[in-house]
């Protein structure tokens, strides 16, 4: 499991996992020490609180994968920057994504072939859970890529 962690991300450590019908839901936290503010390009040591993260993943063994991740809120020690706090971002991961990037471009391949009604159905059995209007937004947000 460790290993399939650090494929997303090198500084991600694996925490605990169980299995629930047809999910596997994983438990991960960050190992780093600093953290660069995103709007300033400081970094940082100071967390100010932590809360945790849920987004979905390519699936493991037909199992739809769910990740949580204990996700960080720092200060900013920049005082002439404008945020106060950020949260920890990662690159694997949008700033406000429910799904990973490589889960999303995986969407998007079986999406490009038929149509959002049989995607969404093709992809609900083992690999995420998305509806027809998620996938049209996808396929139009990335429209250029998939033509």
């Amino acid at each position: 499991m460790n290993d399939f962690i650090a494929m997303l991300d090198p500084n991600l450590i694996y925490i605990a996992h169980k299995i629930k019908e047809d999910k596997i839901i994983i438990q991960v936290a960050s190992s780093r020490t600093i953290v660069l503010c995103p709007y300033c390009k400081t970094y940082s040591t100071k967390v100010h609180s932590t809360y945790q993260r849920e987004f979905q993943d390519l699936p493991i063994m037909n199992k739809k994968v769910i990740i949580l991740l204990n996700n960080r809120k720092m200060f900013c020690t920049n005082p002439e920057c404008k945020h106060k706090t950020f949260a920890e971002r990662f690159d694997f991961l949008a700033v406000n994504a429910r799904k990973t990037e490589r889960l999303i471009d995986n969407i998007l391949k079986v999406s490009s072939n038929v149509s959002s009604l049989t995607a969404a159905s093709l992809l609900s059995d083992n690999t995420a859970t998305i509806g027809k209007s998620s996938i049209c937004r996808l396929l139009k947000k990335n429209a250029s890529e998939y033509r």
